[in-house]
């Protein structure tokens, strides 16, 4: 049986959340998106107070990426991970990695993030899986609209053993890890014999907490 080193991304891997960061440099690369700025930020008030779920808001905030054709986005993620992403991770959070992937755990990222970007996190040796939020593609073209559910909560867990079973592995998750920031990852948690949160400020019972740096 296999053993697991499940690791969220935003707050977990990077120190930053991800999409925010994403949108930056895209801002950074083409000026004129920073006309879905006000759209962005409206969808985030209106997911505060709850008012639109995660998955509308994020297809709210992320309709930058209406018509990128998915050659163009290959090219842009590749920049966006050599001259940002990369620059974000955790040292502690790399080094758990390490140690564990040494110890012949397989190492998984599973993100409420847009795989398409997160693919990109395949360049640290270590990783076997990234599973992210898909976004769907409409004639060669990206589209704002979730392909399936946004990966959060219950659907990563729905996506992890959807993973397991068409690649056939058994997996030993007594003698698992999972490492998040959130507790929105508690179906994941509640999954394996390992759970920590990183850095969180509250205090938790069962759950053990890191500082990572």
């Amino acid at each position: 049986m296999d053993k697991l080193a499940i690791f969220d991304v935003d707050y977990t891997l990077t120190k930053r959340e991800t999409l925010a960061e994403f949108y930056l440099f895209m801002i950074k690369k083409y000026p004129k998106l920073i006309v879905h700025a006000p759209r962005g930020v409206f969808s985030a008030f209106l997911y505060a107070i709850k008012v639109l779920d995660s998955q509308r808001a994020k297809e709210n905030f992320i309709a930058f990426i209406d018509g990128v054709h998915e050659k163009d986005m290959q090219k842009i993620v590749e920049e966006f991970y050599e001259k940002r992403l990369s620059r974000i991770f955790y040292k502690d959070a790399m080094d758990t990695m390490k140690k564990l992937k040494s110890e012949g755990y397989k190492v998984y990222l599973i993100s409420a993030s847009a795989e398409f970007y997160l693919n990109e996190l395949y360049k640290i040796k270590e990783v076997d899986k990234v599973i992210g939020t898909r976004f769907t593609q409409v004639g060669g073209k990206y589209s704002r609209k979730i392909a399936g559910k946004n990966c959060k909560g219950e659907e990563k867990v729905r996506r992890l053993m959807e993973v397991l079973k068409e690649e056939n592995i058994e997996v030993d998750f007594n003698n698992s890890y999972m490492f998040s920031d959130s507790l929105a990852d508690l179906p994941l948690f509640n999954l394996v014999g390992n759970p920590y949160l990183i850095n969180y400020k509250k205090g938790h019972d069962k759950i053990k907490i890191l500082n990572w740096k």
